[in-house]
Order: C-alpha cells, then structure tokens, then sequence
C-alpha cells in the first residue's frame, strides 16, 4: 500500500446532488458542510450534480440558486477547501467561473468527456492565469484505454491542471482495470493522479484501495456513498478501511463516523443504493446520474429499465445525451406493443 498522504474530496454536496434531483435544501448544505469541514477532508466539493452553471430544466433545475449555495457552503468551510465541479459548455469564464473565484472557491476541477481533454484547455488556462488551483478530470474512464487516457491527461497537465483524476462515471471498473488505468498515469505523469469510483458493482470502496496501491494519492469519497446511481465510495468505510491499513490521511476517524451518522438523516429520503438498474447501468457502462430518469422513462413507457440500459450500452450514450433515454425507452415501447 501507499506511504503517501492521501487526499480526500468530498462531492457530497455536488454528485449527491444527483441522488435528491438537484433538490438540497440552504438547511442541508450548512448542517453537513460545516460537519464535514471538522473531519479533515481536503476538499469539500459543492454545486448541482453536472457542475458550475448547468442547473436546467433538461438536467434538473437547483433548489438553490448557485451562488448562493457557494455562498453559504463559504461562510461554514474553513479548515477544509471549498471545490466545484467545472464542466466546459455549461459553466462559462465569464459568468460562473469569475463568480465562483468572487466568492472564494479554491479548486476548479475542470471536466471532460475521457476522449475530450482539448476542450478544457480554455478554461484551466484562465483558472491558473488568476492563480487558482485547477484540477483536470476525465470522466467515463471505462470507455478509454490507458494509453488515450495517458494522452489526455498529459493535455490537461500541459495545460496547467495540478492533479488529474480518473471517474468510474458508471461505476463499470473492476479492480484489475483501476489497477491498470491508474497505474499507467501514475507511472508516466508529473502531477498527482486520483480516482472517482462508483458503486455500482458494490465495489467502489475495493477500487479506491486498488487505485491507492497502484499510485493514486487523491480519492473521492461521500457521506454514506450520497451520489448519483447505487453512489459512490461511502467516505465512512473508506476512513475506516484507511485506519485499518494505517494509510496516511487528514481524516479525523470519529469525526468522519459522526458526519456519516448526520448525512444518513439529513439526506434519509434520498441516499442511494443498490437495486437492478444501478447494477445493469455498471455492468452496460453508462453514467450513473441516468438511472431515475431511466426509471422514471421506462414506468411512463411500460418497459423494463434494464432493457432500456442495455440499448443505451450497445449505442454507447454518454452524459449530454439525456434526450436519447425518451427515444430509445419508446422504441422499445412500441416493439413490446
């Protein structure tokens, strides 16, 4: 295992987003981020589930209007870091990201589709221009091999991101491709690697470990696994996993239990978990923040929403191509008929 610190970011208030329908209240986001910023997590991430600015009707509009949920995730965040999810084409320079840096954010991690690095090169060139730190992520890693994935990286980090971090976006890796995936940019990279899993699988707390011995030194965890489809690595089992391995972290252990223990009633109605949906969305490889749009499609269409998965699978849908669950949940509504 590794002897490096560990960084821990926190996306509770962001990916959870996925998990309530972009709906958490100014009472939740203050109750837990100034819970979580006791615990020794580095980063506490914040926004709608898709990033800075794509509150919408087509992905589901915030509850809380964005700069104020910055706002207020500022006054309460003081020992950890305040962190956003920025994903080019829908979070602007102008409008969003200067808002965001106005308000106090301290990291941008700047988001693309795996094959897609070119398109953040904009954005995390402005970012360090102002002195920011900045942070490159490749989503839906599963559809890359590690050698695009070491290319587009390498773009992120000519580009001036300080650490790159691979997403599990469907919580579709087993160990051996965390191992491989991470391995590889550990070995070739200059900055820091870091993994985002999803559970899926139910794997999401093995595949952080793995991607840990196999040299990443960032891992993205959240309170009770609060994410999109069956959630993410539950940061309560990671700590505890961390503890047992004697893995060196910020994370105060308790203090981590104890924020769980809040999460798990301040978000009760919409923690996530795993059912047949989230498990076909992991096994077919698409982005876990389909799933209640595809249940909600597929109860509207009388069809089985694993169906639905699998046709969404063999047609390679990514995130941005919402539109597709309708189409393909009619098509097979009308076959069924």
């Amino acid at each position: 295992m590794s002897t490096k610190k560990i960084i821990i970011t926190d996306p509770s208030l962001r990916d959870g987003s996925h998990a309530c329908s972009h709906q958490i209240t100014e009472e939740q986001l203050l109750a837990y981020a100034k819970s979580a910023d006791e615990t020794g997590i580095d980063y506490i991430e914040v926004g709608h589930g898709n990033g800075l600015g794509a509150s919408s009707l087509q992905l589901g509009e915030n509850l809380i209007e964005e700069k104020r949920m910055l706002q207020l995730a500022r006054s309460v965040i003081h020992k950890s870091k305040l962190s956003v999810h920025v994903m080019p084409g829908f979070a602007t320079i102008e409008r969003e990201i200067r808002q965001a840096m106005d308000i106090g954010v301290d990291l941008f991690r700047v988001a693309s589709h795996c094959t897609e690095a070119d398109i953040t090169m904009r954005h995390i060139n402005y970012i360090r221009a102002q002195g920011k730190e900045v942070w490159g992520i490749l989503m839906m890693t599963h559809l890359a091999t590690k050698e695009v994935l070491l290319e587009e990286a390498q773009k992120m980090q000519s580009y001036g991101a300080k650490a790159i971090v691979l997403m599990d976006s469907a919580g579709a890796f087993l160990p051996a491709d965390v191992e491989s995936k991470i391995g590889h940019l550990s070995q070739h990279l200059v900055v820091p690697v870091g993994f985002h899993a999803h559970n899926n699988m139910g794997l999401s707390v093995a595949n952080s470990l793995t991607a840990i011995n196999a040299g990443a030194s960032i891992v993205d965890a959240t309170a009770c696994g609060f994410g999109a489809g069956a959630g993410n690595t539950p940061i309560e089992l990671l700590a505890a996993a961390m503890f047992q391995l004697k893995l060196d972290s910020n994370l105060d252990l308790y203090k981590v239990l104890e924020t769980s223990d809040l999460a798990r009633i301040l978000f009760a109605k919409n923690l996530p978990f795993s059912n047949s949906t989230t498990v076909v969305s992991g096994i077919t490889g698409i982005f876990s923040g389909f799933a209640k749009i595809v249940e909600r499609v597929s109860k509207e269409l009388k069809v089985d929403p694993k169906d639905v998965f699998f046709e969404l699978g063999r047609r390679k849908v990514i995130g941005g191509q919402e539109d597709l669950i309708l189409e393909v949940a009619s098509e097979l509504s009308k076959k069924n008929n």
